[in-house]
This record gives C-alpha cells, structure tokens and sequence, in this order.
C-alpha cells in the first residue's frame, strides 16, 4: 500500500515536470471549463421555467412528481449531461492527445491538440452518450430518497470512474470505439488499478486541501474585514478571489491529472521511459501483477 503511494506521488510530480514544460496544456481545462460553466447556464433557463427547478427544492422527485414533469426532467438532464460531456470529454481528449506528443519526445502546440480531438470526434459523441446515459440513471437511483440508495450511487459512480479512467488515452492512441475503448481501460485496470487510484485521488485530495487553505488564508480575512467593516467592495473582493483560487487549482488539478493518464497509460502499454519520468520507478510501478 504505501510503496504504492509512494510510487504514485513520484509519477504524480513527474508529470507536473510535464507541465511546466507545457503550459498551454492548461488552455483545455479552460475550455472545459467555460464550456460546462455556459452550458450550465443554457440549460437552467428550461429547467426553470419549466417548474423542475422548483420541484428540486421542494423536494418533489421522480417518487412523488407528476409522470410527464419526471420524464421531462430526465430527458432535459439526459441532454444536459451530454452536451456536457461532450464539451469535458473532448477537452480532455486534445489535452491527454498533446500530452502523448510530449511523452514522445516531440513539442506540442494547442492546434495538435485540437487536431487530435477533431480526429475522434464521432467516438468522443459515442462516449459522451454512453456517460450521459450512465449519469441519468445514477441521477435516477439517487431520486429515491433512501440512504441505501445514495450509498449504492456512490458505489457505482466511484466503480464507473475507475473503470473509465484510461478510456481517454486508448481513445487517443487506439483505433476504437467508446465501448471497446471501456472494455480496453477495464483490462489495463489490472495492471495500473493502485497507481490510478491512489494517485488521481491523491491529486484530489492535495490540490482541494491546497484550494481550502489558500481560500481560508487569503479570502477568509478579506471576507471578515469586509463584513466587520460593512465593506461591500472587501466582500466582493473577497469572493472573487476565492473563486479566482478554486478555478485556478482547479486547472492545474485537471491538466496534471490528464497527463498523468497519458503517463500512465502510456508506461502500462509499451513501458518506455523519456526525460520526464525515471525508469526504474516505471519499471516497477507498471510491472505485470501476479
């Protein structure tokens, strides 16, 4: 366990050495970003007029909500997943695309990573409904009120996860479509599952406790001088520059974590070594278990 953890957070800083290489890689974030932030937005405006907004906060879910008001709401969220998913997917998909090109050996613009998601667009689609559609029915399961229900969510959604999260780089690299591209990432899930799982939660977990630190330390006294002093400027202030701080960790988290699936898949496949990462740690990270 803790020569897995260890390992992990080796790779981990390894690929930020990635980044600080490339640090256009952090545009396709940002596209995901703003792109699920205006979808988000598009998508509220039916939502609210159509009433489900208000069944949401009054509790009325698809138990005790009318039938068509339940199917509306679904299909709206259907829509709304994969419009979003769409846009993260292919995001990541340029930025995991550019980050093999580096791995490689070779110097990556944005235009290669834009080519090489514009290349998989139809498989991207593919993708996009299949995790909408698992999102639905999540959403679904949840609706039901039931601790045991929430808890059975939690369990599916955190084994969907794992189980997709080498499903961007086989879609770069391998000439397949999403379902076999899910079916290759649960095979590799045998050789890479503790690296994956420790290190993408660990980058969760250091970048979010970073995120809260950097919040309370810098937006917390802003926020407190401006409620004290009934500043509505420091308040203000103080807002933006907390948001300002969750998006920009929240940038750094994304793009070190698609490149640390790339490195990852990358090493599981084929298990060569460039200037960015050490060898004998890949050698022994990526070793066949037993």
């Amino acid at each position: 366990m803790f020569s897995t953890f260890s390992r992990s957070w080796e790779l981990v800083k390894q690929s930020f050495n990635v980044l600080k290489s490339d640090r256009e890689l952090l545009l396709f974030p940002f596209i995901s970003m703003i792109g699920v932030i205006l979808v988000t937005i598009v998508f509220s405006i039916p939502l609210f007029f159509t009433g489900l907004i208000q069944n949401v906060a009054n509790g009325e879910n698809g138990s005790n909500a009318t039938s068509g008001t339940s199917i509306l709401g679904y299909v709206l969220l259907f829509l709304f997943y994969l419009v979003m998913y769409t846009i993260i997917i292919y995001s990541n998909v340029a930025l995991v695309g550019a980050a093999m090109i580096r791995l490689k050996g070779g110097n990556p613009t944005v235009s290669d990573g834009l080519k090489v998601a514009n290349s998989k667009i139809g498989h991207i689609l593919g993708y996009a409904a299949i995790s909408a559609t698992v999102g639905v029915i999540l959403s679904a399961i949840r609706d039901k009120n039931n601790i045991l229900t929430s808890i059975l969510a939690g369990v599916i959604s955190f084994a969907w996860n794992v189980l997709t999260f080498l499903v961007i780089p086989v879609l770069v690299v391998e000439n397949v479509g999403p379902i076999d591209a899910i079916k290759r990432s649960g095979a590799l899930l045998k050789k890479t599952w503790g690296e994956q799982i420790v290190a993408n939660g660990g980058i969760g977990l250091v970048f979010g406790l970073i995120s809260f630190l950097l919040i309370v330390i810098i937006g917390g006294p802003l926020l407190l001088l401006g409620i004290t002093g009934q500043s509505g400027v420091l308040i203000v202030g103080a807002i933006v520059t907390m948001i300002l701080i969750g998006a920009i960790i929240g940038l750094v988290s994304s793009a070190l974590s698609g490149i640390f699936q790339a490195a990852l898949y990358n090493y599981a496949t084929t298990g060569e070594s460039n200037q960015f990462f050490d060898p004998a740690l890949l050698q022994t990270a990526f070793k066949p278990k037993g």
